[in-house]
């Protein structure tokens, strides 16, 4: 569906809590009855080159038969919206066998928020650092389980990467990817992320079939690289991200995910500090822990 279609263009420009309560013109119920009968379907995580990759490469592995394209907004991002229908387009020629259906979009500003947005100071006294990537990547991710759940609990394909030719990326360390796939698991959800441990961006292209730069033709975020110091070294460690995921964002998420799915609109950024509270009268942490281990230093 393009653009160029009116009730698209308007979710998408004005961003409205799209979770559960899909419009009918979006998803009809007649298409959420053929997609729960349909054993061969994954949904895919539409973003930039890697996500096309992860597609493809999981509908090798996996066997899938029809690939449900979506799009979660964040308020962030900016560009050309068509750069997403090429993404789709690309998958759809890169696998013709595959049926790659009608792209969906989904998002919440209020759960975009609440993860990273209202209590950044909070986060910062609290874990020494603060970036809206780790709890960025968290929303794109648990926001599609509703959906997933909706139409049978169908997996979900992402195209996270633990490194991106020796670069780290926070929001993507194995212990972000952990959690990702384990908040899915708790819903019975896969979250498949074949690219893994696929560091060369050459391996990528392999995948796609064509030149696709990395970064390029796809959304940018205004937050990018936010994390990164002035000489692109990462200061905060895998544990500080951890310990922001399990005790703050995980169980926020949950909670979210919980309400969406019990048929409610949930009052994020009271559950977000609900969970702050709570946290915030625990033990940071537990004199067992071991020493923080640091994101390695980012190549130039």
């Amino acid at each position: 569906m393009s653009i160029s279609n009116s009730p698209l263009k308007e979710l998408y420009l004005n961003k409205a809590d799209c979770v559960i309560e899909l419009p009918e013109w979006l998803l009809p119920p007649e298409k959420i009855e053929e997609y729960r009968a349909t054993p061969g379907l994954a949904i895919v995580e539409i973003a930039g080159r890697d996500s096309v990759a992860a597609a493809v490469k999981s509908a090798e592995d996996e066997g899938f038969t029809d690939l449900l394209p979506t799009y979660v907004y964040t308020g962030t991002e900016h560009g050309p919206w068509e750069s997403v229908e090429r993404a789709v387009d690309h998958l759809a020629r890169r696998l013709p066998q595959v049926c790659v259906h009608d792209m969906i979009v989904l998002g919440s500003p209020g759960f975009w928020q609440a993860l990273n947005g209202r209590f950044i100071s909070k986060l910062i006294s609290k874990y020494g650092f603060s970036t809206p990537c780790v709890g960025c990547h968290l929303y794109l991710h648990t926001v599609r389980i509703p959906l997933s759940i909706m139409l049978g609990e169908v997996p979900i394909i992402a195209g996270e990467r633990q490194t991106h030719d020796g670069t780290i990326k926070v929001n993507q360390v194995s212990e972000a990817l952990d959690v990702y796939q384990n908040l899915a698991n708790d819903f019975g959800v896969r979250l498949l992320l074949p690219l893994r441990h696929v560091s060369e961006g050459t391996r990528i292209t392999e995948m796609l079939g064509f030149e696709w730069q990395a970064g390029k033709e796809q959304l940018s975020c205004v937050l990018s690289e936010n994390y990164r110091g002035l000489d692109g070294s990462v200061d905060a460690t895998a544990r500080q991200v951890q310990r922001y995921l399990e005790e703050f964002a995980e169980p926020c998420a949950k909670k979210i995910i919980e309400s969406y799915l019990a048929g409610d609109i949930p009052d994020h950024l009271e559950i977000a500090a609900q969970v702050l509270n709570a946290s915030s009268k625990r033990s940071s942490l537990s004199s067992g822990l071991s020493a923080p281990s640091s994101i390695h230093r980012l190549s130039s």
